[in-house]
């Protein structure tokens, strides 16, 4: 297992600062990323949180894992890495 947590159904109120503090409480947080849509620049509902170990991670899921942030019931678990198939559609595909 990786420590780097996807963290998804965030409110698009909650902060980069939101989420180092909550994940804190677990352990030390090394990185917290969320993404925002390149064209308008809003956040897209989802992060990324780094912790320094493994059980921090592990203890962060258990914890957190349907906690209700901002309104919101967020979804954490372990982030997968990203295909290197090119997924995610764009029309490209075959016919």
């Amino acid at each position: 297992m990786n420590n780097k947590l996807f963290v998804g159904n965030l409110s698009f109120k909650t902060t980069q600062q939101d989420l180092q503090d909550l994940f804190a409480e677990y352990g030390e947080v090394v990185s917290v990323a969320i993404p925002t849509d390149r064209e308008t620049g809003r956040q897209r509902g989802f992060a990324f949180v780094e912790m320094a170990t493994q059980a921090q991670a592990e203890a962060a899921i258990k914890a957190l894992n349907g906690r209700e942030v901002d309104g919101r019931q967020i979804a954490v678990n372990v982030s997968q890495p990203k295909s290197r198939d090119g997924g995610g559609g764009g029309g490209r595909g075959r016919y």
